[in-house]
């Protein structure tokens, strides 16, 4: 079991985004997350690593009450985003998920027009009191998923009608329109092919200027080459957590070594 003292010394109170303190996830009587403690930075990408049906992606949606919309799934013990609880009864879901974006591993673009589906958080939270600042806020979320240039002439244009890579970043536009502090990536790249991939690899680094980005991948290799901080999660279990060079290159855990090296997963 990951020991979370052994964080390094050096990290700071104000860089902890979200922390994590015994948590337990059962979808009826199986349980799915065992124990789970950690502490996950800000401004930093943390990849969540490991085997089909670890708990990797339970977890992620663990941190936006996504589980909340399974009626078997309960969830135990304590995740906390800026110190405050987040499954206190007190905390709103919605005004949460404005907090606490998400990108699934399937592009799913609403069936609007590229315009609306940006526009669409921002409406709905009141994030902008007139016309201008809708434009303002849509223009700034395409930006910054890269995708501005691509699309600025056919706003109007259905948003299901852009290729795969080009969807998926206009769901990252939409996710980090409403100007969330944390954004969750559950495999975005799975559907992609190599070049839409570079693609999103290449805004997530930019993502982390200015937010928490946590990836789930099955994929090593992104893991190795997107985040700072990797956490190997294997049956239920997070095993491993720490620096992403130390993770792949020197595990404490001998099942982190025998998955990196292929003999597990």
């Amino acid at each position: 079991m990951y020991d979370m003292n052994r964080v390094e010394s050096a990290v700071t109170q104000d860089e902890i985004k979200i922390s994590a303190h015994n948590v337990q996830v059962y979808y009826g009587e199986k349980q799915a997350i065992k124990d789970v403690n950690v502490e996950i930075l800000d401004k930093t990408v943390t990849a969540f690593i490991g085997p089909s049906g670890c708990g990797k992606s339970t977890f992620l949606r663990c941190i936006n009450r996504m589980n909340d919309t399974i009626p078997v799934a309960r969830i135990e013990g304590e995740i906390r985003l800026d110190g405050e609880d987040i499954y206190d009864r007190r905390v709103d879901p919605v005004q949460l998920r404005a907090r606490v974006g998400m990108v699934f591993q399937k592009p799913n673009p609403f069936p609007k027009s590229i315009f609306d589906n940006v526009a669409y958080g921002p409406r709905i939270h009141g994030l902008a009191r007139n016309r201008a600042e809708l434009d303002e806020i849509v223009e700034k979320s395409l930006r910054g998923a890269a995708l501005w240039n691509e699309v600025k002439d056919r706003l109007q244009e259905p948003g299901t009608g852009l290729s795969g890579g080009q969807q998926q970043r206009l769901c990252i536009a939409r996710a980090v329109a409403t100007a969330p502090e944390v954004l969750l990536m559950d495999e975005p790249c799975s559907a992609l092919d190599p070049i839409a991939t570079g693609q999103v690899e290449e805004l997530i680094e930019q993502l982390r200027a200015d937010f928490s980005v946590v990836i789930v991948t099955h994929s090593m290799q992104q893991a190795a080459r997107v985040s700072q901080k990797t956490a190997f999660f294997h049956l239920g279990n997070l095993v491993e957590y720490g620096e992403t060079d130390d993770i792949f290159t020197k595990p404490k855990d001998s099942r982190t070594e025998a998955y990196i090296s292929g003999r597990i997963g």
